[in-house]
C-alpha cells in the first residue's frame, strides 16, 4: 500500500550528503519546510573528501557547524607541492587571506563529520525538516504546480512525496538527472587513483612537511593529506599495473615503502580506487527540478573543491528559493544557475584539472619549471595572494556574486 503525503511539502530534497543537508539546513532556517530522501540508512564513513576551503567555513560558521568542525579536524595553515627524492617544495600560506575570510586556513576534517553535525543540527533546530533515511527515488514527474517523488522506504513499501520544488542533490550517479535523461558531458582521465589511510606518522619522517602535501616522484606523483589521527595518501597505478592490480594491498604497501622505506610494514586502514571525471550537466535547472552538487558536476579531487562547491551551490540556491518563498520571480533559479554553472566551469573544473595536470607531468625539467613558478608565487606576496584567492574558491564567488 503506498504512503502518501497528504499535505504537499515545500521543496523534497534527493541525496542525504552534505550538499542535501547543507540545502535543507538553509530552507529550515528560513522557515521552509522540506523532505530529505536518502538512500543510505547511516552515514557513510568510507573515505571521501576531507578538506573545507576558507569560504565554505565562513559560510557553515553562520549556524555553529565551523566550531565543530575545527573541533574534530585538523587547522592546515599552509599546503605545499614537493619534489620528494630532493626535498624541495613550494609552500603557500593560507593566512594571507586573513583580511578576506574570517577562517585564513584549510581544515582537514573528514566529510562524514560535517554530515553527522548537518543532521544533529536539523534533529534538534529544524522542525520543518524530516531526513527519510533507507528511502530510494525511482522517479519524478512534475507540472506547473510542483513535483512529485516516487519512492521507495526500507522496506521496499512505496512513498508518494509533493513539494513545489525538487533540489537534485543525489551526487555523481544522480537518479535524478537520469531521470530527466540529461547529458552528463565531460571525460574520464586514464589514471585510477587508489586512495589509502595509514596510522604512519609521515610528519615525524619527512623534514618540513605540511598537513597537505602534492608530491613528485620518479617517474610518477603521489599526495599526502593528513587527519587528526591518520594521513591520506594518494598513489597511482605502476607502468604496466592494471587498475585492478594497483589496489591490491600487497601494491599499496609496495608504494608507501617507497615514499618512506622503514622495517615495519605499513598499517592500512582502508583502500579505495576510484576513477577521476570532469563532467557538468548543460542546465542546471528543469522546470522545477534544480540541480546541484556532483548531480550537476564533476571533477578531479586535486585541490578539495568537488564538496566545497556542492556546498556553495546549495547555499546559493537556497538564497534563491528564500526569495522566491518571499514572493520574487521564479526566474531567480536561472540566476542560480547562471551564477553557478559558469564557476564550476570555470573555477573548479577547470583549476582542477590544472592542479591534476601538474602533478601528473612527467618531464623532469617542466617539473623543475612548474615549482620554480610556484616558489615565485608563493614568494610574493601579491601573487601568493592572487593565486590563493584562486585556489581557496574565493575568486570564484565573488565572480559569481558579480552576476545578475
Amino acid at each position: 500500500m503506498s504512503m502518501q503525503y497528504s499535505r504537499k511539502r515545500r521543496v523534497i530534497i534527493v541525496g542525504g550528503g552534505p550538499v542535501g543537508l547543507t540545502a535543507a539546513m538553509r530552507l529550515g532556517h528560513f522557515g521552509i519546510e522540506a523532505v530529505v530522501l536518502e538512500s543510505n540508512a547511516e552515514v557513510p564513513r568510507d573515505l571521501r573528501a576531507s578538506t573545507f576551503h576558507p569560504p565554505t567555513l565562513d559560510m557553515l560558521d553562520a549556524y555553529g557547524i565551523t566550531p565543530r568542525l575545527i573541533a574534530a579536524g585538523l587547522v592546515a595553515p599552509t599546503w605545499q607541492v614537493r619534489m620528494h627524492q630532493s626535498g624541495e617544495y613550494a609552500e603557500f600560506d593560507v593566512s594571507i587571506l586573513k583580511d578576506h575570510s574570517a577562517h585564513p586556513y584549510r581544515l582537514q576534517c573528514e566529510q562524514w563529520k560535517l554530515a553527522e553535525f548537518l543532521l544533529e543540527h536539523i534533529e534538534q533546530k529544524l522542525p520543518g525538516i524530516e531526513v527519510l533515511r533507507g528511502h530510494r527515488l525511482l522517479s519524478l514527474r512534475q507540472d506547473e504546480d510542483g513535483v512529485e517523488a516516487q519512492a521507495v522506504d526500507a522496506n521496499g513499501e512505496p512513498v508518494v512525496l509533493k513539494g513545489d520544488y525538487l533540489i537534485a542533490a543525489d551526487g555523481a550517479r544522480s537518479v535524478v538527472r537520469a531521470e530527466l535523461g540529461l547529458e552528463f558531458e565531460g571525460l574520464t582521465f586514464p589514471e585510477t587513483t587508489v586512495l589509502a589511510t595509514t596510522t604512519f606518522r609521515f610528519h615525524d619522517h619527512l623534514p618540513n612537511l605540511s598537513y597537505i602535501n602534492y608530491c613528485w616522484t620518479d617517474g610518477g606523483t603521489f599526495s599526502l593529506l593528513r587527519l587528526p589521527q591518520l594521513w591520506r595518501v594518494s598513489l597511482y597505478a605502476s607502468e604496466g599495473e592494471s587498475d585492478e592490480q594497483a589496489a591490491s594491498k600487497a601494491s599499496v604497501l609496495t608504494k608507501l615503502q617507497a615514499i618512506y622505506p622503514r622495517e615495519q610494514p605499513y598499517e592500512v586502514l582502508e583502500v579505495r580506487p576510484y576513477r577521476i571525471h570532469q563532467r557538468v550537466v548543460k542546465n542546471y535547472v528543469h522546470g522545477r527540478v534544480v540541480l546541484a552538487g556532483d548531480a550537476a558536476h564533476i571533477n578531479s579531487p586535486s585541490g578539495g573543491m568537488g564538496m566545497n562547491g556542492g556546498i556553495h551551490d546549495a547555499f546559493n540556491l537556497t538564497d534563491k528559493l528564500a526569495r522566491i518563498y518571499a514572493g520574487e520571480s521564479p526566474e531567480l533559479l536561472q540566476l542560480y544557475e547562471r551564477q553557478r554553472r559558469p564557476i564550476a566551469m570555470k573555477h573548479v573544473l577547470q583549476q582542477s584539472g590544472r592542479n591534476r595536470a601538474r602533478m601528473q607531468e612527467r618531464d623532469p625539467e617542466k617539473r623543475r619549471a612548474s615549482l620554480a613558478e610556484l616558489q615565485r608565487k608563493a614568494g610574493d606576496r601579491a601573487l601568493a595572494t592572487e593565486y590563493l584567492l584562486e585556489t581557496s574558491m574565493i575568486a570564484g564567488l565573488r565572480e559569481a556574486e558579480a552576476i545578475r
